[in-house]
């Protein structure tokens, strides 16, 4: 650690300190004292990042991206600040109509208003969101979809920057690096992306059945859906194998590479079933510090010039790849990565208590990546390295499930981690109090307000101040 590590972190408590309650509403304490200050800092690094009451992507960036407000309210906003959420939501739409910006993954969008109505319970916000979600929809399904393959077409999630993609997407001769100035770039299937339009239909055909908008309507969202589903599987995944392929390409070739991201997505969403999930997760190449983004290094890659979006570590990617740990029953690789992401973020020398943007996942120091003949730099205090540590929090330790009728819990304690508690946590209209202790993720007893219960969640209907205890046993 660095020499003045115990005093840049008690100069960042006085600081914390300082700050309004409200920005402290909802705490977290835990036994492990990594936990709860990489919690206490991914809240402060969220709400450094508010501006005018819209979420900026990060301290390095003044603009926002449809992706980053998607991803930031999904993975905790909508539940920490749920005004700031929407409002931030709604900033990258034209007038609520249609979702803005850039087209490939900003479909990722209805993902989060519907995790941000299951969340709120806000009807009004939910209708608005729906009648948006079809109409991007609909406009995607004709300028972006390609029915030779019952596919979407365009750049992976997030992977905006050439240095994302082999040849011949990447042209040698063209210094640009923007994904979309590559003309072979256009017509490429991902897997992230066309995970989440999956989980997209799914969403809105969720959204309609809440809002009664009539069976067929919502059937041919699902229809449509699980035709994307079969097609994502008929061409990206090698069964023999057990394994995800990241794309095909212009020319119809598969590339192997592994995709951090798409891998997550197609468990999240469940693109896999439990079995292909489980098996994924389990041949996954993963490095010292987490998963990567795009493994292993392309040809003009190197560890020596890790490419910026290639072979590199995005906390972002780390966040959702855990979450799938979790889903697929890896309780191994979930620990790998919030083990690490803490480590990168509160290592004096390396994270100098901060969530980069980027990190070399060979020394584990911030690093922007190779690109386009250059190196770049890796932003600091960025939000979605902040919400993805969340997310390891509340949906992996806490076991937070959100659901139509009510809130479920499923926590997981490792074993260096044996008291977990989450204070005044606004769920639409109750404060609740969430005290886990033991490990692993066998519920011993589960109470409410004192009272035993054996379904392990809470109503959507509940009001005031509600104690939640969950006792877990090996």
């Amino acid at each position: 650690m660095h020499k003045n590590w115990k005093k840049m972190k008690g100069i960042l408590w006085v600081i914390l300190a300082l700050l309004p309650a409200s920005f402290f509403a909802q705490t977290v304490k835990s036994d492990n004292e990594d936990v709860e200050e990489a919690y206490k800092l991914a809240v402060n690094t969220v709400n450094i990042n508010i501006r005018r009451g819209v979420l900026a992507a990060g301290g390095d960036y003044g603009g926002e991206w449809t992706r980053d407000i998607a991803i930031n309210t999904w993975n905790g906003v909508s539940l920490t600040n749920p005004h700031v959420a929407e409002k931030s939501l709604w900033s990258v739409t034209i007038n609520k109509d249609t979702i803005g910006h850039q087209y490939w993954d900003k479909i990722l969008w209805v993902v989060a208003a519907w995790n941000h109505y299951l969340v709120t319970g806000d009807k009004d916000f939910l209708k608005q969101a729906y009648v948006c979600s079809v109409n991007t929809m609909k406009e995607l399904e004709t300028i972006a979809f390609d029915p030779a393959y019952g596919m979407f077409t365009g750049p992976s999630v997030f992977n905006d920057g050439i240095a994302g993609y082999p040849e011949p997407i990447f042209e040698p001769e063209n210094n640009s690096s923007y994904v979309l100035d590559h003309k072979n770039a256009f017509h490429i299937k991902c897997l992230s992306t066309n995970s989440v339009y999956y989980g997209a239909y799914q969403a809105i055909a969720e959204m309609g059945t809440i809002l009664k908008v009539g069976k067929p309507t919502i059937q041919e969202f699902r229809t449509k859906g699980e035709a994307l589903k079969n097609n994502i599987l008929k061409h990206l995944y090698d069964e023999k194998q057990g394994k995800l392929n990241y794309l095909v390409d212009h020319e119809g070739t598969v590339d192997p590479s592994q995709e951090g991201l798409g891998l997550a997505y197609a468990i999240i969403f469940g693109v896999l079933n439990q079995e292909q999930a489980l098996k994924v997760t389990q041949q996954a190449q993963v490095s010292k510090f987490g998963i990567t983004s795009v493994y292993p290094d392309f040809p003009r890659y190197s560890p020596e010039k890790p490419g910026r979006h290639n072979n590199i570590l995005w906390p972002m990617v780390n966040g959702f790849y855990a979450q799938a740990a979790i889903v697929a029953g890896n309780k191994e690789a979930f620990e790998k990565e919030l083990n690490g992401l803490i480590y990168l973020a509160l290592h004096g020398e390396r994270g100098k208590f901060q969530f980069w943007e980027i990190y070399n996942p060979y020394t584990g120091y911030p690093d922007g990546g190779w690109q386009s003949n250059r190196t770049w730099k890796s932003c600091h205090n960025q939000t979605w390295s902040a919400t993805a540590y969340m997310n390891m929090v509340l949906y992996g330790l806490a076991g937070m499930r959100f659901g139509v009728d009510g809130l479920s819990f499923s926590p997981y304690l490792p074993e260096n981690i044996k008291t977990l508690k989450l204070e005044d946590v606004k769920y639409r209209q109750a404060n609740l109090n969430i005290t886990i202790s033991g490990n692993g993720s066998e519920i011993k007893s589960f109470s409410v307000n004192g009272k035993k219960r054996t379904d392990y969640k809470v109503s959507n209907k509940i009001k005031g101040k509600i104690n939640i205890r969950i006792e877990l046993e090996p």
